[in-house]
């Protein structure tokens, strides 16, 4: 495990997309930690919750790229009125005493955390019985294990020390419905639903609020590949266009959504998952189901650039 803090830069990115809805300060005071940060939906995550006065401690397995996301947010956030903190810590979250021993090192060196993003996670598409253990383990173990690692050692802390805090878990409309050819994560983030349900209630006596949210498709460059968004399903229908509002999601609005479950506007609130998909879990399909339609030599294919884009992970890491 190791933790670094990003220098500010002078140069001001314009890198925070559209205007915020929310003022410049609205998170300030706040320490949030968030899983899975360096890369996709949680470095943009990251990076508005910063650019609102939080200080935000991004986590990953490859310090490199938590080492980049760090250095570019605040890159992006100087110069502005509240800029927040960013720092970065390479932690495994599949593992319990690797997590417990981050954890207090953020309690001794910064404070209490006030919140937690469970966002670490994995996923491909395959048929499932084509799957191996260890591809159904690499999912699992991050999702499932991972999110209650994290969650258990922040909330033990908020309880004995009399503290409120708020974990979110980003999950999926699969929860609700269940998916074809992504069944592993579909079971995961069900698992993480039910924490979630279960402490609510149990917590809700300490001040701690637990909620989730499920964005629908929001491309990133990981998710296009792996996940394919805007793929060709059947004839000239892509998944995108199962979506009644016509268009993907931005990051910008699951970061938007995200800082207001954070904020101090909604302390009743807890026990939900709030889907965020353009009514697409309300119209159907919500899943990978169209993609009975592929036929082999499409999965072959699907499988190749699967392995590409684990393969330039594997040597961003490496390298």
């Amino acid at each position: 495990m190791t933790e670094s803090a990003a220098a500010p830069s002078a140069r001001a990115a314009d890198a925070l997309g559209p205007p915020s809805p929310y003022r410049a300060d609205l998170l300030a005071g706040q320490r949030i930690l968030l899983t899975g940060g360096g890369t996709g939906l949680g470095r943009g995550v990251a990076e508005q919750l910063a650019a609102h006065g939080a200080h935000v401690q991004i986590w990953g397995r490859r310090e490199s790229v938590l080492a980049d996301a760090a250095e570019q947010i605040t890159r992006g956030i100087a110069g502005r009125p509240h800029p927040g903190v960013v720092t970065f810590r390479s932690v495994d979250v599949r593992d319990a005493e690797a997590v417990e021993a981050a954890v207090q090192r953020i309690w001794e060196e910064h404070g209490p955390l006030t919140g937690a993003i469970n966002n670490a996670a994995g996923n491909f598409i395959s048929p499932t019985e084509k799957l191996s253990p260890r591809g159904f383990a690499a999912i699992t173990d991050t999702v499932m294990k991972g999110s209650y690692h994290v969650t258990h050692a922040v909330g033990r802390r908020w309880i004995e020390q009399g503290l409120p805090g708020t974990v979110l878990s980003t999950l999926v409309s699969w929860v609700h419905t269940g998916s074809a050819f992504v069944v592993p994560s579909a079971m995961a983030k069900s698992a993480v639903l039910a924490m979630t349900r279960s402490l609510a209630v149990e917590w809700a006596r300490h001040g701690i609020r637990l909620n989730a949210v499920s964005p629908g498709a929001i491309p990133t460059e990981y998710t296009s590949v792996v996940l394919g968004s805007g793929r060709r399903v059947r004839g000239d229908m892509t998944d995108l266009d199962a979506v009644p509002a016509g268009r993907a999601g931005t990051v910008a609005e699951l970061a938007n959504l995200v800082i207001f479950l954070l904020s101090d506007a909604c302390e009743y609130l807890t026990g939900q998952n709030i889907v965020m998909d353009g009514a697409q879990m309300l119209a159907g399909p919500s899943t990978f189901s169209p993609l009975t339609a592929l036929s082999e030599a499409d999965w072959a294919e699907i499988a190749a650039q699967g392995k590409a884009a684990a393969a330039a992970s594997r040597r961003q890491r490496e390298g």
